[in-house]
């Protein structure tokens, strides 16, 4: 539970950022991203996902740390 708390404060961190330090720039990100076809942000999405488990997976197998 403490590593999954951790992990669960670094996203929201890396998710505030971009909001406290850029929120003009976000504001017309949002209106364009908006205004995208579904099917893009889904496949986004699924890019994403991918990757995430991608790395979460090498973060397991890895000896490096």
């Amino acid at each position: 539970m403490k590593f999954f708390l951790s992990v669960l404060g670094m996203v929201m961190i890396l998710e505030g950022l971009p909001y406290f330090a850029f929120p003009e720039r976000i504001k017309r990100w949002l209106v364009k991203v908006s205004e995208m076809p579904a099917i893009h942000l889904r496949t986004f999405g699924f890019a994403a996902i991918c990757i995430g488990m991608l790395f979460v997976y090498l973060g397991q197998k890895s000896n490096l740390f």
